[in-house]
């Protein structure tokens, strides 16, 4: 009787706790305005002339929709907890072991969803909820660096597809042999820069190269960089005479032409040197648009360093792909281990890691900046 007396004590003061916990991070998250701000977006909707812009339709709808999703499990578990704390109140009124034992998994259950709510409570800078352009470069390491990039790339797009984000690649550069020399991809989704840009920095990989006759070991780097996608609000203005605009071939692997049209494109701002290419669609037009909002992304970004000094770590520090400056180390040899230089988190799971199991690291990384 007394065992069951302090479980129903613990439990009750968990499930204290766990409202406490709930109410805190609910608060932080602004989760009240933004099912305000999800209402006035269904307003908008159901205007009759809502259709009248088709871009801007489309745009509301997604954030609505996002509101929705993200507002309403915060109510469905405030409503789970509340429940289970009147269950709970039951099980003392009638001391039902049984009940007790369910209601013990049933806290569990709640715990674990509100770690993963909570989680988004880590995301605190402005550009956090956009959508990120994610660029890869091979580094030092020859064709293992190009093989290595790949790989990244791969490790991205795995990730991406767990979080149902789309994606677009607006530029790929392939190796001569093998891998890719670079990519240029973009995430679009919620909390995409937010989850992304813990990945900003120097990747190494240390390995017995496939490349190698001897199967040698080498060690690669990759260069990866992660801007937030902001958009156009008329501020960032690209005139025509600050262009130079280049059309060419695309090129596929091993640098041979994969179009027989000059359907790629390249811009380069003359102002700032700041240089774009997207050659990944067969429309010239579809390309030009493409590394123009890329343009402006940089752009955008470039201003926003200039004017405000803590928008600086936005892109983080621009730094050559080599030995001694890398976030991350990934060793395929031995005790295989993948480690974060910045956090010291690391784990075994290598081949996890690489299929695009990267929150924990992520979430290590949200916590050591916001420390």
């Amino acid at each position: 009787m007394r065992t069951v007396f302090y479980r129903m004590e613990t439990l009750i003061k968990k499930l204290e706790d766990l409202r406490q916990r709930f109410l805190k991070t609910k608060t932080i998250l602004d989760i009240e305005r933004k099912e305000v701000e999800e209402k006035e977006l269904r307003l908008r909707m159901s205007a009759p002339n809502f259709w009248d812009d088709k871009d801007e339709a489309i745009l509301v709808g997604q954030q609505a929709e996002e509101l929705a999703t993200e507002t309403k499990a915060w109510v469905l578990l405030q409503k789970d907890i509340r429940e289970a704390e009147e269950m709970v109140a039951l099980a003392a009124l009638e001391d039902g072991g049984d009940l007790l034992t369910d209601m013990e998994k049933k806290y569990e259950e709640l715990d674990k969803k509100f770690s993963k709510l909570e989680f988004l409570s880590l995301f605190s800078e402005k550009y956090d909820k956009n959508s990120a352009i994610l660029a890869i470069h091979a580094g030092t390491g020859g064709v293992d660096a190009q093989d290595w990039a790949q790989i990244l790339e791969r490790m991205y797009l795995r990730f991406s597809e767990k979080r149902h984000w789309k994606i677009e690649i607006l530029d790929r550069n392939y190796g001569n042999e093998a891998g890719i020399k670079s990519v240029v991809l973009r995430a679009i989704g919620s909390w995409a820069y937010g989850y992304l840009k813990s990945e900003n920095g120097v990747h190494r990989l240390l390995r017995n190269s496939p490349f190698d006759s001897d199967g040698a070991r080498h060690t690669s780097f990759a260069l990866v960089e992660v801007i937030p996608e902001i958009k156009d609000d008329g501020t960032i203005v690209i005139k025509d005479e600050d262009l130079r605009i280049d059309v060419f071939r695309s090129s596929g692997p091993g640098g041979q032409s994969v179009n027989t049209t000059d359907s790629a494109v390249r811009i380069v701002h003359l102002a700032t040197g700041i240089t774009v290419t997207c050659q990944t669609e067969r429309s010239q037009h579809q390309n030009k648009e493409n590394a123009m909002k890329l343009l402006r992304t940089k752009l955008y970004q470039l201003a926003l360093q200039e004017k405000e000094a803590e928008e600086r770590k936005l892109k983080g520090i621009v730094q050559k792909a080599e030995w001694g400056k890398q976030i991350r180390s990934y060793f395929l040899y031995g005790k295989r281990l993948v480690k974060d230089h910045r956090t010291d988190y690391e784990t075994s799971d290598v081949d996890a890691v690489l299929d695009g199991s990267l929150e924990p690291f992520m979430e290590e990384y949200l916590k050591w900046l916001k420390a």
